[in-house]
């Protein structure tokens, strides 16, 4: 009932065109490789394969595919496992018909888009359980500038915007995120916002 209601509202918009819909996250997976889809929308919960693992099974056959998030479970250890496997957004199920459409349009444009009580959530558990270990690791040798990108990263700004904050060409706020992607260790944008969060570099996020 819920894929027919997301499948009913994007086919009203003309934006959108859908190729395939799953009902378990293998056929997902085998899917993608069939119709190669700009945009995956899935549930965390699913049967022979969860969301995590159709994730991290996508991600890794293909970087440019864009996967939102769209489920009941909002626990924090869900959401860091989704981000981390590679998704572009996470939403949960109560969310309206214009925030998909804008976590769908800031995804393509290349942003990632957290729902509010994503990002309230993490922020909320990472305050609650400070873990030492990484409080250790926190002085990450990064630059002032690649401090001011990855701010600007966590509030969601796209490249163009972080160009034109920063007074900088696209290709060095390329470069920005090509170090702060080795220096961190983190695998993707999403990574960046989690290993922000979870250090607490930011007291505005």
């Amino acid at each position: 009932m819920i894929r027919e209601g997301i499948k009913t509202f994007l086919e009203y918009n003309d934006t959108y065109e859908i190729v395939a819909e799953s009902d378990d996250g293998q056929d997902a997976v085998e899917k993608q490789q069939q119709y190669h889809p700009d945009l995956i929308i899935a549930d965390i919960a699913m049967p022979v394969l969860n969301g995590i693992e159709m994730t991290t099974q996508i991600r890794s056959r293909d970087e440019k595919v864009k996967i939102i998030a769209l489920t009941m479970l909002n626990e924090n250890h869900h959401i860091k496992q989704m981000m981390r496997a590679g998704a572009n957004g996470y939403l949960l199920k109560n969310c309206t018909e214009d925030e998909l459409n804008t976590a769908i349009t800031r995804v393509m444009d290349g942003n990632i888009y957290y729902a509010q009580e994503v990002t309230d959530i993490i922020v909320r558990d990472t305050a609650a359980k400070p873990d030492p270990k990484k409080r250790l690791t926190r002085e990450i040798p990064l630059t002032s500038r690649e401090k001011e990108v990855l701010h600007l990263i966590c509030k969601e700004y796209s490249n163009a915007e972080i160009s034109d904050e920063l007074f900088i060409g696209m290709r060095t706020v390329d470069a920005h995120k090509r170090n702060l992607l080795e220096k961190t260790g983190c695998k993707n944008v999403a990574g960046l916002v989690i290993y922000a969060m979870e250090r607490d570099l930011f007291d505005d996020l």
